[in-house]
């Protein structure tokens, strides 16, 4: 039986999309030795609010706005985890909030055949590099088209109790603090507020001990956790290039790094020799770019 790996995360968090290289490579090592589940965090159910979330405590920290500030963090996380950027939405077009976007994630889960995985990148993509203000239902059904879904039953799931009922689930789980994470010290927020870092992977083995790794952490450290729960990598030799991009879809040069097992240099150098000849085509980005299969 595959491990199960839960995944605490929201849309718009940028130390996951930071985290983005790892998950893929996660998923290129193991395969369908792993079992994947989205649990939507709700990062910040109201950004103006004073005090409400992370970002509003930051900010107030800081004597910043909160757009300010989260321009600012975008760019610093950006700089840390090598992922391309654009944190010109908050200075252009802000997000209301996140909790519209986990809903739509929840409802994408109810018919995608890879279990959201894709709907939510398009989110991240949407959210971190193209500048998309994905806090409205016509917003996200236009990135539900874009993946694929079936855009009438996603919008009647979108707005049905049970993906409600299930986000909330999910909020209840995400605030649930294990005390594995506690005794790290990897806990945000306090008193009501409180919950796991984002992201988190808790990795679920037959005897269902549950095995975490909280917050933005290296390959090697996710891996451990991983083999501990039984998962078995495979012994094939990491991908080329252009057989990540065939297979993840547009992937930026840190992951198409992770996946193929190449330097950073290395990697950047061989996209754009397939630029060159016409093989990828490169997306820019303000901040780096994303790559393709032409």
């Amino acid at each position: 039986m595959p491990v199960r790996v839960r995944y605490l995360t929201d849309p718009a968090c940028s130390w996951s999309w930071a985290f983005e290289p790892v998950v893929r490579r996660l998923m290129g090592e193991f395969g369908d030795e792993l079992e994947w589940t989205l649990v939507m965090g709700g990062l910040a159910r109201d950004y103006a609010a004073p005090g409400a979330n992370d970002a509003a405590g930051q900010a107030s920290a800081t004597g910043w706005g909160v757009h300010q500030w989260l321009l600012a963090h975008w760019l610093e996380v950006a700089a840390e985890g090598g992922m391309p950027c654009d944190p010109l939405l908050w200075r252009e077009a802000p997000l209301r909030s996140t909790y519209p976007a986990c809903l739509a994630v929840k409802a994408a889960c109810e018919q995608a055949p890879d279990g959201g995985h894709a709907y939510l990148r398009a989110l991240r993509e949407g959210l971190l590099c193209f500048r998309r203000k994905l806090d409205t239902t016509e917003a996200l059904v236009e990135e539900g088209r874009r993946v694929g879904l079936d855009v009438e039953r996603f919008r009647i799931d979108l707005g049905s109790h049970a993906i409600v009922e299930a986000f909330g689930a999910d909020l209840e789980e995400v605030r649930a603090v294990p005390e594995e994470a506690r005794g790290l010290g990897k806990v945000k927020g306090s008193g009501p507020r409180e919950r796991v870092p984002f992201p988190t992977l808790v990795f679920v083995g037959d005897d269902g001990a549950r095995r975490g790794t909280y917050g933005y952490r290296p390959y090697e450290e996710v891996r451990a956790a991983a083999c501990a729960a039984g998962a078995r990598p495979h012994d094939a030799h990491a991908p080329e290039p252009l057989t990540a991009l065939r297979r993840f879809g547009r992937m930026a040069t840190a992951e198409v790094a992770a996946v193929c097992d190449l330097p950073g240099p290395r990697a950047a150098t061989e996209l754009w020799r397939l630029a060159s000849e016409w093989r990828v085509a490169r997306v820019p980005v303000l901040c780096g770019e994303l790559w393709e299969a032409a």
